[in-house]
């Protein structure tokens, strides 16, 4: 058995807008296994300046891996707990070895092209006119869901954009969700998310930065708007601290990226923790390319959550891999009528 590893920087069609900066490249990293002439493809998703793995010895971590692969995916997992994104990538490269089709890991009605998964539509900040061209264009395009990011332009500005989507179409209509992440100061945020409620949100992800447990915990209380945890799960990696969290801040909802959280398995303690301590979650992808998302949306399905899930971000880049994931009236779906084009 042997593995290697190689970069590859996603350009993005237009600049993605977020509180903490604007997006115009994605740098992503691959790992391949190749044994008795099948081959394994896994993505490590990581997010410069947010994800938890972004070290100086992060190409050093995944030159070991390749170096051992022949220890297999257990012993090299443990190792890996403070590099989701290469834990990640290395859970979907060994299942990718193990199937009978390197894109095809979790099969189901989803990759049979039976079942779709209902998907947000992500709106980018940016001018006041070109975030409503963007919403117009969703809801155009049959989203049942839109996703906000707000925080970087004027608040006032941004309840004007949620008010006149509200003027048109009632919650039952569309389901609107916020992102701020964390750009509201504790001492603001109560006032913010009361004027937010009034137009019937169905949520708000990390209102405040992170860290800030016992702030978050009394927003939490009090809130007239569901609260997600988002970056907040962010590199909390002992399961004992991840229990304490949640009971801590006692959130309406956590939201998972699997590249954030140590793929599959770091993904499925989360939700079993959010179970227990009653709070909902959904499933959301970290700007992976194609791979990582096909990954993802695959093993999203198998989890039954109907919810919708934030997993619409494959036509974000102008080199994206060619796959049969396509977004269609609000879902995204398998076509295995189109092929898989992965070409480094």
């Amino acid at each position: 058995m042997t593995a290697t590893y190689t970069r590859h920087i996603l350009q993005f069609k237009l600049p993605g807008g977020t509180s903490r900066g604007v997006l115009t490249t994605k740098e992503t990293w691959f790992i391949i296994i190749e044994h008795q002439h099948r081959k394994g493809i896994g993505e490590c998703g990581i997010l410069r300046g947010l994800s938890a793995d972004d070290r100086p010895d992060y190409e050093a971590k995944l030159a070991w891996v390749c170096k051992n692969i022949h220890l297999g995916a257990d012993t090299l997992c443990g190792q890996l707990i403070e590099f989701p994104s290469i834990l990640f990538g290395l859970e979907m490269a060994f299942k990718s070895l193990e199937s009978n089709h390197p894109f095809e890991l979790f099969p189901s009605q989803f990759t049979q092209g039976e079942k779709a998964i209902p998907i947000n539509g992500l709106i980018w900040m940016g001018t006041e006119r070109f975030m409503e061209q963007q919403i117009k264009s969703k809801i155009e395009s049959g989203f049942g869901c839109i996703k906000l990011k707000i925080g970087a332009i004027d608040f006032e500005t941004e309840l004007q954009l949620l008010k006149s989507i509200r003027k048109e179409f009632s919650s039952k209509d569309i389901e609107l969700r916020v992102d701020a992440n964390g750009a509201f100061l504790p001492k603001e945020a109560p006032d913010k998310l009361k004027r937010l409620s009034e137009f019937d949100l169905h949520s708000i992800e990390q209102p405040i930065k992170t860290g800030q447990w016992q702030e978050m915990a009394s927003l939490c209380e009090t809130t007239p708007l569901p609260i997600a945890l988002d970056e907040e799960l962010i590199g909390v990696f002992d399961r004992a601290k991840q229990r304490t969290l949640l009971q801590t801040i006692k959130p309406q909802y956590i939201i998972l990226k699997p590249s954030f959280i140590g793929g599959f398995s770091g993904s499925a303690t989360w939700i079993e923790l959010a179970q227990a301590n009653g709070a909902g979650w959904w499933i959301t992808s970290a700007l992976e390319s194609n791979v990582g998302l096909n990954a993802i949306a695959q093993w999203t399905y198998t989890l039954g959550n109907r919810m919708f899930q934030g997993l619409g971000t494959g036509s974000l880049f102008t080199n994206n891999f060619s796959s049969p994931l396509i977004v269609k009236n609000g879902t995204l779906r398998y076509d295995n009528s189109m092929v898989w084009n992965f070409n480094l």
